[in-house]
């Protein structure tokens, strides 16, 4: 599938009237696997791909490059429609222009800019910080700048609401809605009463993380024009958790034909593309025909 459909897919879903849950993927693997399942998104996230690619936790300490390799593996394995978490951009303003150079190139549909003071400076503590509205202005006005395709959906996010106040998360919603992203993300939003401001406020397509039970309602989320709603990474730690289990039975000698859990032969040939591969060296590989 050609980029600019998959981008066209994303922006659909950002017009749309309901909300989605995206899934949560880090490799080509649980990418088609989310694909196949008919997950209309995949998503993902930076502190996920930390884990990933370093086995570090959430630090920033993963690169711009490694990031877009990694992103650019999701997307070539399939036709499942990528949003990524960006984080600040991997620097300012100027690092935000090669960010989105980079991962517009790598094939995703969407990616998110947030405000946050990152990485985590000498003496500032255990607190996260934000930036300032108008250093976070600059970075959704660069980002927005470098897009080549206009297609490439650039989102806004802001953990304001958690960290700071509602009054300070609506007013940098206004501030960046200006600068012509085309959908905003909010982190923490915990109750209906914060929602139900920041819809009566915000008149681009909303997307939400960390949200608290009260809020987890996709037939009132899509009504306040939440059109993704992020519902955690727990793919990721569900396969940490089988593979740690199956080494852990190996390692105490269980035999391999009496392991549990293991994914069928049929399965890892459906993920695999068996059958594709197999035409492909049948078309390309195989003796001339008559």
């Amino acid at each position: 599938m050609r980029r600019t459909e998959r981008r066209e897919r994303f922006r659909s879903i950002l017009e749309g009237k309901v909300c989605i849950h995206p899934a949560s993927v880090f490799d080509p693997v649980s990418a088609r696997i989310a694909e196949d399942l008919g997950f209309e998104l995949g998503m993902f996230a930076g502190s996920i791909a930390s884990l990933t690619v370093l086995g570090a936790p959430d630090l920033t300490l993963i690169t711009l490059t490694e990031f877009a390799e990694q992103a650019q593996r999701i997307c070539r394995a399939g036709a499942l429609p990528l949003l990524v978490d960006a984080d600040h951009g991997y620097g300012n303003a100027l690092n935000v222009m090669r960010t989105v150079e980079e991962l517009e190139t790598a094939g995703i549909a969407g990616l998110t800019i947030e405000d946050t003071a990152l990485p985590q400076g000498f003496g500032a503590g255990a607190a996260a910080k934000l930036i300032s509205v108008e250093e976070g202005v600059g970075k959704m006005k660069a980002a927005v700048a470098a897009r080549r395709d206009p297609g490439l959906a650039i989102v806004g996010r802001t953990s304001a609401v958690a960290l700071t106040s509602l009054e300070d998360a609506l007013a940098r919603a206004r501030a960046y809605a200006a600068t012509g992203v085309d959908a905003l993300f909010f982190l923490g939003v915990r109750t209906r009463a914060q929602l139900d401001a920041i819809a009566a406020e915000c008149k681009l397509p909303i997307v939400l993380g960390g949200v608290g039970a009260d809020v987890n309602d996709r037939d009132y989320l899509g009504a306040k024009g939440v059109r993704i709603c992020l519902q955690g990474h727990q793919p990721f730690m569900a396969a940490v958790a089988a593979v740690h289990a199956t080494m852990k039975a190996l390692r105490e000698g269980t035999p391999p034909a009496k392991l549990a859990n293991i994914a069928s032969a049929q399965l890892m040939q459906q993920l695999s593309r068996d059958a594709d591969y197999a035409r492909w060296s049948e078309d390309f590989l195989g003796a001339p025909k008559n």
